[in-house]
């Protein structure tokens, strides 16, 4: 369940995954890609939709249900509903049933992501990218860590700043996005959780603060809570980055 702007088309975080000979079921969630709104206006409504493609697809089992940032509640919901077609809960960077986003970040993402602004949005941001990648990227990043965002920059490779000055130039908001940040959540988000749960974040994330991790671990009965390295909320990269793949696999490997 990937996060805010993000559809089935774009990776994060999955090319480690596949490596370690996880096979993947990723969609779009809705208003994401070319899922439409009906398909779940809700995350509960939406982790039963996803329920029932597994079944059309012949799964009756996954190892685990992934869930990235904002698409974290979804993850949960899942987890939680179809207790027998999930066998283990991961949330990375993910958000809880605290407030998201708060203050003038929650009043930024109504203006610049609007249905009728947000073409613009992303359409200024590719071409900032496109002619200025470094600093594009580092506008990006200022919004997603804690840390200065040339400290957060330095602490990336080459390769990997160009990665992300590509992921960032292939996102889109559509409608999704709008939805995300209407969500109110039960404030017993999780807490119905029964399966192994691994909760991964970064003191430094500049998106989703981390009460959330810790408000999720809270909820979570034995769910694991663990700091990851990474310098943003974008844990894959980084230097942190190989330390989160690591204790990502050590969890999937270990159920």
């Amino acid at each position: 369940m990937h996060g805010g702007h993000m559809r089935a088309g774009i990776a994060l975080g999955e090319a480690p995954l596949r490596a370690a000979g996880h096979q993947l079921l990723i969609p779009s969630r809705p208003g994401y890609g070319r899922t439409p709104t009906s398909a779940g206006p809700t995350p509960e409504r939406f982790a039963d939709t996803t329920a029932e493609l597994c079944a059309h697809l012949g799964i009756s089992s996954v190892r685990a249900v992934l869930g990235i940032s904002a698409g974290g509640p979804a993850a949960v919901a899942l987890a939680e509903r179809h207790p027998s077609l999930v066998r283990s809960l991961l949330l990375i960077s993910a958000r809880s049933a605290l407030p998201f986003p708060t203050g003038a970040t929650r009043l930024a993402a109504h203006l610049a992501f609007g249905a009728h602004v947000e073409p613009w949005t992303w359409t200024s941001v590719r071409a900032l990218l496109r002619r200025y990648p470094s600093l594009g990227l580092r506008m990006m990043l200022s919004s997603l860590s804690t840390s200065p965002a040339h400290r957060v920059m330095a602490d990336l490779s080459p390769g990997e700043q160009d990665e992300l000055v590509r992921l960032f130039a292939a996102m889109r908001s559509g409608q999704g996005f709008s939805i995300d940040v209407r969500h109110r959540l039960a404030p017993d988000l999780g807490r119905a959780v029964q399966q192994p749960a691994l909760v991964i974040a970064s003191r430094h994330d500049g998106q989703v603060d981390w009460r959330h991790a810790e408000h999720l671990h809270q909820n979570i009965c034995g769910s694991l809570l663990w700091p990851s390295p990474s310098l943003s909320h974008l844990v894959w990269y980084g230097s942190g980055g190989d330390a989160t793949q690591r204790r990502i696999e050590d969890f999937l490997s270990g159920l």
